[in-house]
C-alpha cells in the first residue's frame, strides 16, 4: 500500500518510519544503488593517446569546443587527448584509472569548477581548471592556449 508522508519508509515494510538508525540505512542503501548503475553504463572512452602529458576532461556543452581545440593541438604533435563525459553520478567505472595515465588533466567549465572540485574529491588527484563566467562560451582558441601552456 503506497503510504505518503514521513521522514523515512521502513525497511522491508514500507511503514512511516522516524527511526534515525533505519533513515540512516535507507540512505545508504539509495546511495548503493546509484552507485551500481556504473556496472550498465558505457566505460568513458579517450579520443587520443591512451596515456601521455595532457587529458582535456569536458562535459556539456564545451564538448565542441574541447575536441576541435584538442585535435589542432595533436595535429601540431602534442600529447593530448579528450575525454567527454555524459556520466556524472555515478562516474563510469574506468574514470579514475584513465586520470591517472596523464601527467595533468584540465577540466574546462563554463561555470566556477564544480566538475573540477568533484573529480578532485573522488580521484584524489590535483586536477587544472579552465573556468569561464561571462555568459559567452569557450572559444577554440581559448582552450587551444591552455593546452598549449600546459604541455609546453
Amino acid at each position: 500500500m503506497h503510504r505518503v508522508g514521513g521522514l523515512e519508509k521502513e525497511d522491508l515494510t514500507g511503514n512511516v518510519s522516524y527511526d534515525p538508525e533505519n533513515h540512516q540505512h535507507m540512505t545508504n542503501v539509495r546511495a548503493a544503488r546509484v552507485s551500481q548503475i556504473a556496472d550498465h553504463i558505457p566505460l568513458q572512452e579517450v579520443n587520443g593517446p591512451e596515456s601521455g602529458k595532457l587529458l582535456v576532461v569536458s562535459w556539456g556543452g564545451t564538448y565542441g569546443t574541447c575536441t576541435t581545440a584538442v585535435q589542432r593541438c595533436q595535429a601540431d604533435g602534442l600529447s593530448v587527448a579528450h575525454a567527454h563525459l555524459r556520466y556524472l553520478n555515478p562516474f563510469p567505472k574506468n574514470l579514475g584509472a584513465l586520470l591517472e595515465a596523464y601527467d595533468q588533466v584540465l577540466v574546462p567549465e563554463l561555470n566556477m569548477g564544480q566538475l573540477r572540485l568533484l573529480l578532485q574529491a573522488r580521484y584524489v588527484r590535483e586536477l587544472v581548471g579552465l573556468n569561464k563566467v561571462k555568459g559567452k562560451p569557450f572559444t577554440v582558441s581559448e582552450v587551444a592556449f591552455a593546452i598549449r601552456q600546459l604541455v609546453a
